[in-house]
């Protein structure tokens, strides 16, 4: 049989295929997809279930000059195949090669640069009125999944959008409801009907000639619209989005090219906003993603015949996290947990079974998160919020003005804080010293390892009142990295003595603190290693005495530089007028790319021998010549 995938070079070879065609070349799409994330790692789940949706819109619609804004984006690698990335693949979320999300500098078929959900019918909008601004012809399509509908932004761009006059097709993927057959067929009987223009212009017939009746025109017209409106209550599944302006179109099975092509081509021709409700299932075609979507969202390696995943998971901080909040919980019943639909991911699955009564998962919706917990803890609770770095950004307003402001006392648990990795500038957690720091009454905490993790959360539940944030990256840690001592606020520790430099490194950067001091001692400098603990507070006055001894600091961080850790120290020594030689080392001001942790860490200069080599520079150049020696780097292998 042909390989009808070889010759996909752009979205103008799907316009050539007749349905078997495409059928067929939904299969080898998802044989693909199977064969190169079992390698690479990504996005399978998600990806699977849109096939034949995605080969639908090409078919019918003419990208770049038709957009398509996929929201969160991490479903768009049948995009990424069919518009001629197919070939970097391989290179799938590795430094350089290709990104796991719709980049618009990678491909002019990528129309809106997205990561975070919700935000696709916003977008979609503003392209829409900007061509009709411009009075340009072409189709704008927002593609947003049931979960990211439950953010609030989703809403408040429905509600605009549906308003107005823009032509604007809102495709709904829902891939958690089943398509029934008794209310499923009924919905397309009628979306069908509705989409024939003579449909329209009966209607307005109908309504024309009835006004015109005297006496009862007007009302017998109003009297059949009411039965109208009752009778799509009952029957049309989608009438919240007909009351928000849209015409709605489904559900449609999201799996049925003939059935997608069909209403697609109909919406093009609707004029004003329509929303088309396609219902699809995540991971199909592989069973283990089928039975196991979560997993299969995203994913490491893995074994296609059995779907094992290559890469042994250790433990995480998440998961020591998670586990520790579940100990707290028993003694004291006024502890809650908080998650916008990560319970997987932040490692709260334990507690939501141990106590469900006291778990709350609020959807993909941050800002209500945060909110919602600040009313929890006005009436007495200690609600937990556990959610990634760069998704907490969502909701700085009701951080400060909701909590901090007020100050409550609500534990934010900031997971996947500092680099990432292979999801790129979207969801690189190394912001939230930045956005949080300048807030009031806000403590902020970075554990080094588990142990400190663990003990800074029984302190943040327990002993601490107001807003605080305890700040740990991804994945696997070490369990004790350092003899950590209690935890009393605003203090931190001296881990290391010296007198030639001191080295102040915050929470994830500790490990790699250390090993540059193994480095630094190896040449003759000895360093003051400080683990300060507290972002906010900081203890001043250790980090100022270790100074005044040692003339030079170093501080390391896994934030952006601008308004962070070290930017705190600076403007801490600026106002109490001490002089010393300081450098401080995190991520610059720039959007860092997709990549593997390690892969980063070395193109920034923050991996433990090119800081090795930073800092010996920094010494001799902030030495006054003749008073110490010059010490000569060297590069570790």
């Amino acid at each position: 049989m042909e390989n009808i995938l070889e010759s996909i070079k752009s979205p103008e070879d799907i316009k050539t295929l007749n349905v078997g065609q495409m059928k067929q070349l939904a299969v080898e799409i998802r044989e693909f997809l199977i064969n190169n994330i079992s390698k690479t790692g990504g996005h399978l789940a998600s990806n699977l279930g849109v096939v034949e949706l995605t080969i639908a819109l090409h078919k019918v619609f003419s990208t770049p000059k038709d957009k398509i804004v996929w929201d969160v984006g991490h479903q768009s690698y049948v995009h990424k195949i069919i518009t001629g990335r197919k070939e970097g693949f391989p290179s799938l979320r590795q430094i350089g090669g290709l990104s796991g999300f719709p980049k618009t500098s990678e491909s002019e078929h990528d129309s809106f640069n997205t990561g975070h959900s919700s935000t696709s019918i916003s977008a979609a909008l503003g392209m829409a009125k900007a061509r009709d601004i411009k009075k340009e012809d072409y189709a704008v399509i927002a593609v947003i999944g049931d979960g990211a509908l439950t953010g609030g932004m989703a809403y408040e761009a429905l509600n605009d959008a549906g308003r107005s006059s823009t032509n604007l097709i809102v495709i709904l993927n829902d891939n958690e409801m089943s398509i029934a057959r008794n209310v499923g067929s009924m919905a397309r009987y009628l979306s069908k009907i509705r989409t024939e223009p003579l449909y329209f212009k009966t209607k307005e017939d109908i309504n024309e000639i009835l006004q015109k009746v005297p006496i009862i025109g007007k009302r017998i017209s109003k009297a059949l619209d009411i039965v109208k409106r009752i009778i799509k209550y009952m029957l049309v599944p989608g009438k919240i989005f007909e009351e928000l302006g849209f015409k709605y179109l489904g559900p449609i099975d999201g799996h049925n090219l003939d059935e997608l092509t069909y209403v697609l081509s109909r919406a093009k021709r609707i004029k004003g906003p329509v929303l088309i409700h396609v219902c699809t299932q995540k991971g199909k075609g592989y069973i283990f993603a089928e039975e196991h979507p979560l997993i299969f969202h995203g994913v490491d390696s893995f074994e296609i015949e059995t779907g094992e995943i290559k890469i042994k998971n250790k433990t995480t901080f998440s998961e020591v996290f998670g586990l520790q909040l579940v100990e707290i919980a028993r003694d004291n019943n006024k502890v809650a947990a908080v998650t916008a639909a990560m319970p997987n991911g932040t490692g709260l699955v334990p507690f939501s079974r141990i106590f469900p009564d006291r778990f709350f998962d609020v959807g993909i919706a941050e800002q209500h998160a945060v909110t919602f917990a600040a009313g929890l803890a006005a009436n007495g609770l200690v609600p937990v919020v556990a959610v990634y770095s760069s998704f907490l950004q969502r909701a700085y307003d009701q951080i400060l003005h909701d909590v901090a402001l007020q100050n409550l006392h609500v534990v934010f648990a900031v997971d996947r804080a500092g680099i990432v990795g292979e999801d790129g500038e979207t969801h690189q957690g190394i912001y939230d010293i930045s956005y949080l720091r300048h807030m009031p009454n806000i403590c902020i905490m970075a554990p080094c390892d588990y142990n400190e993790l663990r003990m800074m959360l029984d302190y943040a539940i327990n002993k601490h009142r107001g807003p605080v944030a305890i700040r740990y990256p991804r994945g696997a840690g070490e369990e004790n990295l350092v003899a950590s001592k209690p935890v009393t606020f605003g203090k931190g520790q001296l881990v290391r003595e010296g007198t030639d430099l001191t080295l102040v490194a915050l929470g994830n950067m500790m490990k790699t603190a250390l090993e540059v001091t193994r480095n630094l001692e190896e040449i003759g400098i000895t360093v003051d290693l400080i683990n300060p603990r507290f972002a906010k507070p900081l203890d001043v006055k250790m980090i100022t005495h270790s100074v005044v001894k040692t003339g030079c600091l170093v501080t390391l961080e896994d934030n952006v530089i601008p308004g962070g850790f070290g930017s705190e120290i600076n403007e801490c020594f600026n106002n109490m007028g001490i002089k010393a030689s300081i450098r401080n080392f995190g991520f610059p001001d720039t959007a860092v790319p997709h990549g593997s942790r390690n892969e980063l860490y070395l193109k920034y200069g923050l991996d433990s021998s090119s800081l090795t080599n930073s800092i010996i520079d920094f010494i001799n150049r902030s030495k006054i010549k003749g008073e110490r020696r010059i010490y000569l780097g060297k590069k570790k292998t």
